[in-house]
């Protein structure tokens, strides 16, 4: 591990961003939005991001491979169909679209940033060990697919 990669899980940065963006909406500006349409608004991307983490993680179990995200050396197959076609970090995505849709809740727009730090700190401290270690075990095959897929959307 690299002096600079942290070993916090996903969803407790998630968590933490959060707590975080809770507390950004009660110290700034927010908008005053009908409950129904907000709940609704944020409900709905909810379920996308849900959607997302679902169909990452049913294809991570239909190869039987790790779902540990701390141990991205312990992958045991590459999985590059489904969900992965469109994206390489579905479970990921679907953590950022939760954190939009809590954004949206809030009707904070500071609480925006939350997302925004979210996407900086994966990339940087979980998606790039996640990618070298990924490029170590199924390397050309991995370099290959990370040509044709985004990281994100």
């Amino acid at each position: 591990m690299n002096a600079l990669e942290l070993k916090v899980p996903p969803p407790v940065v998630a968590l933490v961003l959060a707590l975080a963006m809770w507390a950004v909406s009660r110290l700034t500006l927010t908008f005053e939005v009908d409950a129904t349409l907000r709940i609704a608004v944020a409900v709905s991307i909810a379920l996308v991001g849900g959607a997302f983490s679902a169909a990452g993680i049913s294809a991570f179990r239909r190869v039987k491979t790790t779902l540990n995200p701390m141990k991205p050396e312990s992958a045991s197959s590459l999985v590059t169909s489904g969900i992965y076609r469109v994206t390489r970090n579905p479970m990921y995505v679907g953590l950022l679209f939760v954190l939009v849709a809590w954004a949206a809740f809030l009707c904070a727009p500071w609480a925006l940033a939350g997302p925004v730090v979210f996407m900086a700190y994966m990339n940087r401290f979980q998606i790039a060990p996640e990618e070298r270690a990924l490029l170590s075990a199924f390397g050309e095959v991995y370099a290959g697919y990370t040509a044709r897929v985004r990281r994100w959307l």
